[in-house]
């Protein structure tokens, strides 16, 4: 999954460069099912969408399924440190750990990592970019009131 450019062309034509041979066609029912969720959560409503099943393949390391699956259960409007994440895979030293293995998010937005913030609720690195993050972040209602202040939603 990746998060859409700034208009649909843009995002047809990098879906277009990562696979030349695709054929645009209407999604099956269960992906139909992921974007609803998705749509719904980014038009506000706290959506939970971990009945959206992963299938992860081989290359992703189990330590990184174990953050996501923990990432998942974080839900919208709240947030956790990379040092909590640590503490609820049973690695509490590996916070670093975590971010890479969230740096690595293949399922943005379903495995929500713009909801982790740095051990001092300060907002840090997210692949989407920052402004995303924070657009994200306070769309969904600020993170349990670490960060809000610096939310300005549009």
């Amino acid at each position: 999954m990746w998060l859409p450019e700034q208009t649909d062309p843009q995002t047809r034509a990098r879906v277009a460069r990562r696979f030349p041979h695709i054929i645009e066609s209407a999604p099956p029912p269960f992906v139909s099912h992921a974007i609803g969720g998705i749509v719904a959560l980014l038009e506000g409503e706290a959506r939970d969408l971990t009945d959206i099943p992963l299938d992860f393949d081989d290359a992703v390391p189990a330590f990184h399924r174990r953050v996501y699956d923990v990432t998942r259960t974080i839900k919208p409007g709240t947030t956790l440190s990379y040092g909590e994440i640590a503490q609820r895979v049973s690695e509490p030293d590996a916070a670093r750990a975590v971010g890479q293995a969230l740096g690595r998010n293949p399922i943005p937005i379903i495995v929500p990592c713009h909801r982790i913030v740095g051990s001092n609720g300060d907002l840090t690195g997210y692949g989407g970019g920052m402004a995303k993050k924070q657009w994200l972040l306070g769309h969904e209602g600020g993170g349990q009131g670490r960060t809000l202040d610096l939310f300005t939603p549009r």
